[in-house]
């Protein structure tokens, strides 16, 4: 059970990082944290488009967390209509291409819902992993 736990861990300076174990392609705990993982990677590049996007989590994680365009675009399509991103359409090799980024909106909520999440992930290593009490 505890193996199937992913744990994400954002430190403000240095880049994203998804540290998991394996097995957790289709967890509820992933699918519960795209939002938050789009935001954070359009926080830290400005604008990408939803394939880019879906690569940059493939080698963040060595191939092992997958973005299908399934969950991805909804997701993307959300955000959206909530006011936290923007689009940008982009000529790019004679097609056109739709950018996403963060609105002012959505970089403050990004701030917001990293704090919970290092609060939650803290709160799940507790519980996962208790230090030893010291007893005198």
């Amino acid at each position: 059970m505890y193996r199937n736990l992913m744990y994400i861990c954002f430190r403000k300076e240095i880049a994203l990082q998804l540290v998991m174990i394996k097995n957790m392609k289709n967890s509820q705990l992933y699918k519960g944290s795209l939002n938050t993982i789009i935001m954070k990677l359009l926080e830290e590049n400005g604008k990408m488009y939803g394939y880019e996007i879906t690569q940059k989590v493939k080698a963040i994680t060595s191939g092992e967390l997958n973005i299908t365009e399934g969950a991805l675009y909804p997701a993307l399509h959300k955000l959206e209509a909530e006011g936290i991103l923007d689009v940008e359409m982009e000529k790019v090799d004679n097609r056109m291409r739709k950018y996403y980024k963060l609105t002012e909106k959505g970089t403050t909520e990004t701030v917001n819902r990293l704090s919970e999440l290092e609060d939650f992930i803290r709160n799940m290593q507790s519980l996962v992993n208790p230090s030893p009490k010291l007893e005198f």
